[in-house]
Parts: structure tokens; sequence; C-alpha cells
């Protein structure tokens, strides 16, 4: 790196500039630590993961108390994957969730319709009950054509996500071959 005289005593001002406010007492820390408890006082602190990709990567969600809306997400230090760093999107999770575009109820479009229409979350899970049992019910398999039990179905797939911990994913992976399913994937390997 070559240096020109005026970036040295430019280099030289800086430098002994911070020297002499350091000796004075002047430390930008505990202003910077304040600051940053400030936003976070009044809110209950939740960990959680972020829901992108397949990493896993340990977030700190801060909710405030009184309203009970997101006020601030960061990248957990303790967390063993990321150790507090997050990428764009994970760093953007914020935007996110406080986003006046967000779709927050379900929306249901009748077959040949060119319209969405917002339903309840119980008519919609209620729908989604019905039509696996029928289908499961319609495609069951009990014997294959050698004779042999077989007891799946292979007219449902499920795919998981890659934003579920480890108890999560048992449980569903527990409840689909409850089901009898065959065709089981993972977001993180597609």
């Amino acid at each position: 790196m070559k240096m020109t005289r005026r970036d040295f005593v430019k280099f030289t001002g800086v430098a002994a500039a911070s020297v002499t406010l350091v000796n004075l007492g002047f430390d930008l820390k505990p202003a910077y630590a304040h600051a940053q408890i400030l936003k976070t006082r009044m809110a209950k602190e939740t960990t959680t993961i972020c829901p992108y990709c397949a990493v896993g990567c340990g977030i700190i969600c801060h909710t405030d108390l009184v309203t009970g809306k997101v006020i601030n997400t960061e990248g957990d230090p303790d967390h063993p994957i990321n150790q507090g760093a997050l990428c764009a999107k994970g760093a953007a999770l914020y935007q996110m969730i406080n986003n006046s575009g967000r779709i927050t109820k379900p929306l249901y479009r009748a077959p040949y319709s060119d319209k969405w229409e917002e339903v309840t979350w119980e008519w919609a899970l209620e729908q989604i009950a019905k039509r696996v049992k029928e289908t499961r019910d319609k495609y069951f398999i009990h014997k294959n054509s050698k004779g042999q039990v077989v007891n799946r179905v292979e007219a449902i797939a499920h795919v998981g996500s890659a934003a579920l911990d480890n108890e999560e994913c048992w449980l569903l992976q527990a409840m689909m071959r409850a089901l009898g399913l065959v065709y089981i994937e993972h977001q993180a390997r597609i």
C-alpha cells in the first residue's frame, strides 16, 4: 500500500485525536450498550430458528410486552450454527414479520375460479383433514401384487420444512408414517 504525504497527515491526526479522547476517558461502549437496552427493555426475548434455508441459524426475537408485536430480531450469539451472524435474508427477517402485505389468514380458491376468498382457520384445517382422510381411504394399499402386507398410501406426498427443529421433524415423520405415506421428502435436500 502506497501512502501519500496527505494520507499520512490524516492518519496521524485521527490517531492522535483518538488517543487523546481515550486518555480523557471518552468511551462510546456504555452509550452504545444503553441504546441497545432501551430498544428491548420492555420486551420478551424468544429464541427461534430462521425460516429461510436449511442451515438453521438461531435468531433472537424481541416482542413488545404491551402490543405483542415483534420490535427487533437479531442473530443469536449463543447458537452453535451461526454464532450471532446472519445472512441478508435472515437479517431482514424483521421486515418479513412487520409487513402490511403479508398474508395472515388462509385463502381458498374454488375449482375453476379465478378469485381467492378469505376463509377461517377452522374451515381450512377441516377441509385439509377431510381431503387427506378421503384420499387415504380411497388409495390405501393393504397388500402389494405379491400378496405381501404393505399398508401404504402412494397418492399423498409430504415435503418437510428446513425451519423445523429435530423434535418437530420427528413428530411430522411419525405422523406421516402412521398415515402410511411412502413419499416423504425434506426441503433441505431438494
